[in-house]
């Protein structure tokens, strides 16, 4: 854990996402990404030289997943969960029918989670994306809408008055996926009907493909989006992030 935490830390400090007094609720969605990252930033209150309190928002769809043990959890990180109930699933897939469900969903689950933040009174929300996410999110952007460009490490959203902060982009998706077998995190079975039939799962496995012929092509694009760089980005890059799984011991 030491070890993940360390690069969340250092990610933070890089783009200066914690400030004294922050109010910071995680976006728990019940997957691995959201449950490491809830568990790191719960474990580095006690070490950041910034105080900040923590707090848990899930979004339920409406999609008969169980989150109970999400909740047993967060009481034993001694984290608040609030789980706001919604009908998002079935207005997508029962009443609209949606064809292309993802880019809709994503919209109202922003809304339903803003409007969750600004309720509590959070001015900050952590979300789990990670290294793999910024290196899969630059290639679709560039080779499904010919633009350059990728989500922020940090996004102040003028709209609500909410910064997003995203302390995970130095942990790749294999660290995180070792840390949650690990240590037994209680991921909830995603019962999404679009669940691994997205354009991101094709972007997936094409950079699976690719990564037998250039080894090093997730570590060249994530310094690039660093070295461009793409709208506030711009850190010196980290050398040693690599893909590569974090030590069994």
């Amino acid at each position: 854990m030491q070890k993940l935490m360390g690069l969340v830390r250092r990610c933070a400090d890089d783009y200066k996402m914690i400030e004294e007094g922050d109010r910071i609720a995680v976006g728990v969605s019940g997957g691995k990404d959201s449950l490491t990252l809830l568990t790191l930033m719960a474990a580095m209150r006690e070490y950041y030289p910034k105080s900040y309190t923590l707090e848990a928002v899930t979004i339920d769809m409406g999609l008969g997943m169980d989150f109970s043990p999400v909740e047993v959890y967060c009481e034993k990180l001694g984290v608040p969960l609030h789980i706001v109930k919604t009908e998002i699933g079935p207005i997508i897939f029962d009443y609209r029918k949606e064809k292309n469900p993802c880019s809709m969903c994503a919209k109202m689950r922003r809304g339903a989670l803003n409007n969750a933040l600004l309720e509590q009174g959070f001015n900050k929300v952590a979300l789990g994306h990670h290294y793999d996410d910024a290196v899969e999110t630059f290639l679709m952007s560039l080779l499904f809408e010919g633009r350059i460009s990728c989500f922020e490490p940090m996004t102040f959203l003028d709209r609500t008055g909410i910064t997003q902060i995203r302390p995970m982009l130095y942990l790749t998706e294999q660290q995180v996926a070792h840390f949650t077998e690990r240590f037994s995190l209680p991921v909830v079975h995603n019962t999404c009907p679009a669940d691994k039939h997205t354009k991101r799962q094709e972007i997936k496995e094409l950079i699976s493909e690719l990564h037998d012929r250039y080894p090093d092509l997730k570590t060249k694009i994530f310094g690039a989006i660093q070295r461009y760089p793409l709208a506030n980005w711009g850190v010196v890059p980290h050398e040693r992030i690599k893909s590569e799984p974090i030590d069994r011991e």
